[in-house]
C-alpha cells in the first residue's frame, strides 16, 4: 500500500474540524448571539434602570469600553498563540502550566454553567410565550428538555449550519429592537428626547455600582473567537476583527437601546414603570409606539433569542472539551469529530446528558426554572469568565516579556495593565453585588462565589498530578501547533 493511500486512511479514521469555514461575520454571529442583545434588554435591562436609574445607559458603555481595552492585549496574542484552546492556552503562555490547567476547569465550569442555567429561563420564557398567545400551558421542563434537543441538533451539525442559524436569528432580535428604537425617535419620545441618561453626575448615583456588575455579565461569552481558530478563514484577522466587533456592537447597542426605551417613558417617568412592571417595560413600548402585533413578535423573538445564545454556548464549550480531549487531559473519546459534519459530536453529547441531569434534577426538587436554575446556575459560571478575562490580562505582558515580537507596548504592556485594573474592579463589583444576580440569600450567593475559586484550585492540584503521573501529557498542554489552520499541525513544546 503507498504512503499517500495509509494517509487517506488515516484522515479517514480521523477526521478533523472544518478548516477555513467562518468568516469574521461568522465568528461574530457567535459572540454576538452568545450574550442573546433582546433578552438582555428586555429581561435585564429594566432592572437596571430600576436599581441605578437613567445613568444604565453609560453603564453598559463603560464595560463595553473596559472589554476593548482588554481586547487590544487579547487580540494581539491571537496573532502569535494558535492554540484552539482560548483562554487557558493564553494564561498557560503567560502564567505557566498550573495556572493554565486552572484556567481550563474556570472555562469549564463557565461555558458549561452559562450554557445549562439558561435552559431554566428558555423553558420560563417559552411557558410564558405559549400561553400568552395560544393559552396552552406547557410544563416547563418539556420545554426545557425540548430546547436540549434542539441544540444537540444544532452542534452535531456542521459550523457553517450553525453560523447561519444564529445569522439569521440574530439580524430577527436585533431588527425587533431597532424597529422599536426607529418608533421612539420618529414620535420623539414621551416628552421629547433627552442626553442626560449620559451626564457625568449619572454614573455616581447609589445604585451604579450594581447595575456595572449586570453590564458586564451582558457582555459575558464576547472572548469566544479564539475558540474557533482552527476553523476560521485568515484566523490573524478574522479572530481581532471579530473581537472588536462584537465588543463595540453590544457596547453601543446596549447603550443605545436603553437610552430609547428611556425617552419612550420620559426621564422621570421610565424608572416607576420599570418598577410597576419590570417584565412588561420594553413589550409595553414597543405594544404602545409599533402595536400589539409588536409585542407578541418580540414575545417570539425572545424564544429565538435564547435558542441562539445555547447554540452559540453549546458551540463553545464543544471546542474547549475537544481541545482538552486532544491533549490528554479529558478522555480521548470526548474528542472525537463526526466524520461527516465535522462537529466534536461526542462532547455535545456528553454535554447535553449533563444538561438533562441538570434540568430533571431541578424540575424535580421543585425549583423555580428562573430563579434558581438559571440565576443559581448561571452565576458561577459568569464569574468565572470574568476571572478568566482577569488573568489572560495578567498574562498577556508575562507572555511578550519571554518571546521575541513586533507588538508596541501600547499594546502588549499598557493596554492589558490597564484592562488588569479595570477587570479587577469589574469583578470586585461583580462579587459586591452578586445578591443583585441571584436574590439568593448570604449562605447560596456565598457558595457560587466559592466555586470559582475551587475549580481553579482543582486544577492547579491536577496539574500536579499529571506532572507526576504523565510527564508528557503535562509537558505537551497548551501546545502551539506548528502550522497555521488549513494545515495539519504537529505539536511544538509550549513556551511556559
Amino acid at each position: 500500500m503507498t504512503e499517500t493511500s495509509d494517509s487517506a486512511r488515516a484522515t479517514d479514521a480521523a477526521p478533523t474540524l472544518r478548516r477555513g469555514t467562518l468568516g469574521t461575520a461568522d465568528i461574530a454571529f457567535f459572540v454576538v448571539s452568545a450574550a442573546a442583545p433582546l433578552t438582555v434588554m428586555a429581561g435585564v435591562a429594566p432592572l437596571a434602570l430600576l436599581i441605578g436609574g437613567i445613568g444604565a445607559p453609560a453603564a453598559y458603555l463603560a464595560a463595553g469600553i473596559t472589554l476593548a481595552v482588554f481586547a487590544v492585549g487579547f487580540t494581539t496574542m491571537s496573532r502569535h498563540v494558535r492554540h484552539g484552546g482560548g483562554f487557558y492556552a493564553y494564561i498557560t503562555r503567560g502564567l505557566g502550566r498550573p495556572a493554565g490547567f486552572g484556567a481550563a476547569l474556570l472555562a469549564l465550569l463557565g461555558y458549561l454553567a452559562m450554557n445549562i442555567g439558561v435552559y431554566g429561563l428558555l423553558g420560563s420564557a417559552t411557558h410564558d410565550t405559549l400561553a400568552s398567545l395560544t393559552g396552552w400551558n406547557v410544563p416547563w421542563p418539556v420545554l426545557a428538555l425540548t430546547g436540549v434537543a434542539v441544540i444537540w441538533f444544532g452542534g452535531f451539525r456542521s459550523i457553517d449550519f450553525g453560523a447561519k442559524v444564529l445569522g439569521v436569528l440574530l439580524l430577527a432580535e436585533t431588527a425587533i429592537l431597532v424597529l422599536l428604537a426607529v418608533a421612539v425617535l420618529a414620535k420623539g419620545g414621551a416628552h421629547g428626547l433627552s442626553l442626560s441618561a449620559f451626564a457625568p453626575s449619572r454614573m455616581t448615583a447609589g445604585g451604579m455600582p450594581g447595575v456595572l456588575a449586570m453590564a458586564f455579565a451582558a457582555f459575558t461569552g464576547f472572548e469566544s473567537t479564539v475558540i474557533y481558530r482552527r476553523e476560521a478563514r485568515d484566523p490573524a484577522r478574522s479572530i481581532p476583527r471579530a473581537t472588536y466587533i462584537a465588543v463595540a456592537f453590544l457596547g453601543l447597542f446596549y447603550a443605545f437601546i436603553v437610552w430609547t426605551v428611556i425617552q419612550a417613558y420620559g426621564d422621570r417617568q421610565v424608572v416607576a414603570a420599570a418598577a410597576k412592571d419590570p417584565t412588561g417595560l420594553f413589550f409595553s413600548a414597543i405594544s404602545g409606539y409599533v402595536g400589539p402585533w409588536a409585542a407578541d413578535v418580540m414575545h417570539v423573538l425572545i424564544v429565538t433569542s435564547l435558542l441562539a445564545s445555547l447554540l452559540a454556548f453549546h458551540n463553545a464549550t464543544n471546542r474547549y472539551v475537544l481541545a482538552m480531549a486532544e491533549e490528554g487531559v479529558l478522555p480521548a473519546s470526548l474528542g472525537r469529530i463526526h466524520p461527516r459534519h465535522r462537529s466534536p459530536y461526542v462532547a455535545g453529547v456528553a454535554q447535553t446528558v449533563l444538561a438533562v441531569v441538570v434540568v430533571v434534577a431541578f424540575a424535580a426538587a421543585g425549583a423555580d426554572p428562573y430563579t434558581q436554575l438559571l440565576l443559581w446556575v448561571n452565576t458561577p459560571g459568569m464569574l468565572a469568565l470574568v476571572a478568566l478575562q482577569l488573568l489572560a490580562a495578567v498574562a498577556v505582558p508575562l507572555y511578550f516579556r519571554r518571546v521575541s515580537h513586533g507588538e508596541g507596548p501600547l499594546r502588549t504592556v499598557v493596554a492589558p495593565a490597564v484592562a488588569t485594573l479595570l477587570l479587577g474592579a469589574a469583578l470586585w463589583l461583580v462579587v459586591a453585588n452578586i445578591n443583585l444576580l441571584t436574590g439568593a440569600s448570604s449562605t447560596v450567593d456565598l457558595t457560587l462565589i466559592l466555586l470559582v475559586p475551587a475549580a481553579f484550585a482543582a486544577g492547579l492540584g491536577y496539574a500536579l498530578r499529571v506532572r507526576a503521573s504523565r510527564p508528557r501529557v503535562y509537558e505537551r498542554f497548551a501546545a502551539e501547533p506548528t502550522a497555521e489552520p488549513g494545515e495539519e499541525p504537529a505539536l511544538a513544546p509550549a513556551t511556559s
